[in-house]
């Protein structure tokens, strides 16, 4: 019964949080809405038994979209001392969410203490979970059978990561468009940037 209770709990959550995600005009607002449903999308694959998966959407997307976020408030003209001026408005609705995901992060332990999600059964059993977790059979099946494709696919990466900065930071010969000398920078003097000029009354100042 509890599973079912939270299967439909995420379920509706999600399709309302997607819903809003597009609906909402303030762009702050929109990702908010879509970190609700990853955390809903994340409960129901933790009712299905995907430990694994429902920690991906938590640190991967969530993570990401927060990143996202900070992106959102710093690129947009928004008007902070309007939204601080908002935020005792909109405190009681932020409390009431936060207790909205607090009571279903305590509904789909219980529900995934009671056992995984079983569809298609008229009763609501679920069947006994056997062995183990599916993130420990990962892992085994990942270092194990497949270690040198994972180490493989590690290096992939870090090649990749060290050509990205050496292009970022490659040498540019000197006098070309957008060269910097920190040294020359640093050794200049407010003498050698500045020219003080009195000009006479009436008459300007030839540059």
């Amino acid at each position: 019964m509890i599973q079912t209770l939270a299967f439909y709990l995420f379920a509706v959550l999600v399709v309302a949080s997607g819903a809003l995600t597009i609906l909402a005009r303030n762009p702050v607002h929109s990702v908010l809405w879509l970190i609700v449903a990853f955390f809903n999308a994340a409960g129901l694959m933790v009712l299905l038994g995907a430990e694994f998966v429902a920690m991906l959407l938590v640190i991967v997307y969530v993570g990401a979209v927060a990143v996202l976020f900070l992106f959102v408030v710093m690129m947009l003209d928004i008007d902070f001392a309007e939204m601080r001026a908002g935020f005792i408005k909109n405190f009681p609705l932020g409390i009431a969410i936060a207790l909205v995901l607090l009571a279903e992060l305590v509904l789909g332990i219980g529900a995934y203490r009671a056992g995984g999600l079983v569809l298609g059964v008229a009763d609501g059993a679920n069947a006994p979970l056997v062995g183990e977790s599916n993130i420990t059979s990962l892992g085994a099946l990942l270092y194990g059978k497949y270690i040198f494709l994972f180490e493989a696919a590690g290096i992939i990466l870090l090649v990749a990561m060290i050509g990205a900065i050496v292009l970022t930071h490659r040498q540019r010969p000197e006098g070309a468009r957008g060269h910097q000398d920190i040294g020359k920078q640093n050794r200049r003097r407010p003498e050698d940037a500045t020219d003080l000029v009195k000009p006479e009354i009436g008459r300007g100042v030839d540059l």
